[in-house]
């Protein structure tokens, strides 16, 4: 690629360091910035009391059950954005846009209508304390109001990750973080003459926060600047073809999302659940931190697969294997040094998030299962974000699920059962082997070069590669 500007063009190797880093960094900054917003909800929630920090994990997970589907599904959206980029089909990029935000909110109005009048029972079946589940009921119900707005911010993060300008999406995620900290803050402990709302407080405030990226993103989808290259006001035309494209594509990728997400949170906090409150409330604090901990690897990944079907839309496989290397080195020295800091400062971190000595004596043993599988969760997020980059999405479903269903789910449940003295360990235990097993076999799969043979525009030939923007703008 030749970057444009004054002088002579010069010549960007896409396999440096330098170039994967501006190409990552404001994409780690945007899927750090929803999960700030999840541990600013829990860390003013937790001022509230137990009952409130141990109610609002489980909401946010089970809440996030259904959307797990419809990111993973959508994350592929990544893929055909950037293949498409690299065969210079440019309208094609805005155009798979569309179709995502169509199927996209056709699927949450069905999801809100299903699950807001069972939120009530869904709890109660996954065996939580009768202390949460009404405060797990009102914070559910207002996420999924949210996550209908949060479908435009799902579709352009992958869009504008897709064309190389994700610099876009940091910005919106920034800005609606800020105004979700300054909501939150007020309506949970109500300030400037409002009431009071505690838990509902931080529900609404996250809505207005996503609500405000939301607006920017597509404001700024629709504007000329992105217009006059992707076309994007004069391609919202209904092409059923693309969709099934990415349907075939997305809904393995969403399918294992969603079991992963569901095993790792329904599951985990079942299982975690039945040794009480304390417990609960720990293993909640646990996964704040290593939610917001993974987020910057996520987006190393999310960037990487931007990357790689760039490259493999350009016909350039060979500089893939390069990419995936350089990422690969960055995430597992991250990970490698959240996992030291998890491991030597485990009680001081407890004591942030609670004052109860239970709570912090439980947490302090689930940390260190924490720490352990960090350097292999560095391994499956980047391995898989450069196989979802080929389309190898069936793949990265299969072994998902089987290590959420398998190794976590079944193995968590006999460690319950068979060795009930183990405590919350147990299920934990079982989390950190899943986390292992997928890690190594995503790197099996790498290895294999199975990936190379996938070609996702069968149909179509492909064309002259035509020089593209700079990373990062």
């Amino acid at each position: 690629m030749r970057e444009s500007g004054s002088g002579p063009p010069q010549v960007v190797d896409e396999t440096s360091l330098g170039y994967m880093l501006k190409l990552a960094t404001p994409m780690v900054v945007t899927t750090i910035s929803f999960t700030v917003m999840q541990f600013v909800d829990r860390y003013m929630v937790s001022r509230l009391g137990t009952t409130a920090l141990a109610a609002i994990l489980p909401a946010q997970f089970v809440s996030f059950l259904p959307t797990s589907f419809a990111i993973g599904s959508i994350a592929i959206l990544n893929t055909f954005v950037s293949q498409s980029l690299g065969r210079g089909e440019k309208t094609d990029c805005s155009n798979y846009f569309w179709q995502v935000i169509y199927i996209g909110s056709a699927y949450f109005v069905v999801v809100l209508a299903l699950m807001w009048p069972t939120a009530p029972w869904l709890f109660r079946t996954m065996g939580q304390p009768v202390s949460v589940v009404d405060l797990e009921v009102v914070y559910f119900r207002i996420m999924l109001y949210a996550h209908l707005l949060a479908i435009v911010n799902y579709a352009a993060s992958q869009f504008f990750m897709g064309v190389h300008r994700p610099i876009i999406t940091m910005c919106a995620s920034l800005c609606g973080q800020l105004v979700n900290v300054a909501a939150n803050y007020v309506l949970i402990f109500g300030k400037l003459g409002l009431p009071a709302m505690g838990i509902r407080g931080a529900g609404w405030g996250t809505f207005i926060g996503i609500g405000i990226a939301a607006v920017i993103n597509i404001a700024v989808f629709l504007s000329d600047n992105i217009h006059t290259t992707f076309q994007s006001r004069r391609t919202l035309n209904i092409d059923f073809a693309k969709m099934l494209d990415l349907l075939k594509v997305g809904l393995p990728a969403g399918f294992g999302l969603m079991v992963n997400v569901a095993f790792w949170g329904v599951i985990l906090c079942g299982l975690v659940g039945r040794f009480g409150e304390e417990v609960l409330a720990a293993s909640n604090a646990v996964l704040a931190y290593t939610s917001l901990s993974v987020m910057p690897t996520v987006g190393i990944a999310t960037a990487l697969t931007a990357a790689v079907g760039k490259t493999i839309g350009s016909g350039r496989k060979d500089l893939a294997r390069k990419q995936t290397s350089v990422c690969l080195r960055i995430g597992l020295v991250y990970m490698g040094l959240v996992g030291i800091c998890f491991f030597v400062f485990r009680d001081a971190l407890m004591g942030f998030l609670s004052s109860d000595e239970e709570v912090i004596k439980a947490g302090v043993n689930i940390l260190i299962c924490a720490a352990i599988y960090q350097v292999f969760q560095a391994a499956r997020i980047i391995y898989g974000g450069s196989l979802r980059g080929a389309g190898d999405t069936v793949w990265l479903a299969l072994i998902s699920a089987a290590g959420a269903v398998v190794v976590l789910g079944l193995g968590g449940t006999l460690m319950v059962v068979f060795l009930p003295s183990l405590g919350s360990l147990g299920p934990w235990l079982a989390g950190t082997g899943s986390i292992v097993t997928v890690g190594l076999a995503n790197y099996w799969r790498f290895t294999s070069n199975r990936w190379t043979k996938i070609d996702l525009f069968k149909r179509r030939p492909v064309p002259v590669p035509v020089e593209i923007e700079r990373a990062g703008e």
